[in-house]
């Protein structure tokens, strides 16, 4: 994230806190103290970054004991806190929430990611995320060690069954927007049965999404993929669990995209301490 833009954004979640103040505050006077977060369970750090520049906007010290992506146990100390007592305690539930809310994100993302290990398929994210906290949550679930699908709407023209209900010829729509959208920007499809599947391959698209498709299905795209059009990407979604997911990684996809990995996460509990 932009730096600019992330000061933005942790100004206003402290503001949104804070308030006029931290009353507590009004029956102290002004010490400096030590604290630390402690892992109240095992889970994957993420949020590293937005605490550490959230720190520094306050002149807090901080130092954490693990990086962004890695592993931490129940018990262990992830970061301590040097500075005005004011301020910490003012920016503690703020730390907690970015903390807990980015880790249990990359948490279930890695338990995904380590399922289709050993695979050619790639674990993606996509765009449901919760409104302003998409650039926060996708660097969340890349921590987990997934890659980001598009940011926005911007980034890749996605032609769902919404769009196609207005797309007499596929094939005919996508040469005439190829010269209309970007030198860089890629075409995605998402198809719901073979028919669909074949008119996409057909046409000069990049990507095709399996969309809710059973998986003996998704192998015959894969199969007439390999056959029409092998530069073409496949993606694969909806439906896929932890439980299923390393059979849709065998299918042949290049990648399976997931909304679970960010809408199903729970927050990891933490806790901050006075030494």
């Amino acid at each position: 994230m932009h730096k600019i833009l992330l000061d933005d954004f942790l100004k206003e979640v402290l503001k949104e806190d804070i308030g006029r103040g931290d009353l507590y505050m009004r029956m102290q006077n002004e010490i400096e103290i030590e604290a630390y977060i402690i892992a109240r369970e095992d889970g994957i750090l993420s949020g590293k970054m937005y605490v550490e520049r959230l720190c520094e906007l306050l002149n807090i010290e901080c130092d954490f004991t693990f990086e962004d992506g890695m592993p931490f146990r129940r018990g262990e100390k992830l970061v301590m806190f040097k500075g005005k007592m004011s301020e910490i305690l003012s920016a503690e539930r703020t730390i907690l929430n970015l903390l807990e809310h980015s880790s249990g994100i990359a948490t279930l993302t890695r338990k995904y990611v380590q399922r289709i290990e050993g695979t050619d398929c790639m674990l993606l994210d996509t765009r449901k995320t919760r409104p302003l906290l998409r650039d926060f949550e996708k660097y969340s679930a890349r921590n987990g060690g997934a890659v980001n699908h598009r940011l926005g709407l911007d980034d890749c023209l996605m032609l769902k069954d919404t769009h196609l209900t207005r797309i007499l010829a596929l094939n005919k729509f996508v040469k005439d927007i190829r010269k209309k959208i970007p030198f860089t920007a890629k075409i995605e499809v998402e198809c719901e049965n073979l028919l669909q599947a074949k008119e996409a391959l057909e046409s000069d698209i990049d990507i095709l999404m399996c969309d809710n498709m059973e998986l003996e299905t998704i192998e015959n795209v894969v199969k007439m993929r390999n056959a029409m059009a092998p530069n073409v990407l496949l993606e694969a979604s909806g439906n896929i669990t932890l439980e299923n997911i390393l059979d849709y990684a065998k299918s042949g996809v290049d990648a399976i995209s997931s909304g679970a990995i960010i809408h199903q996460a729970v927050w990891v509990d933490l806790s901050m301490k006075i030494d």
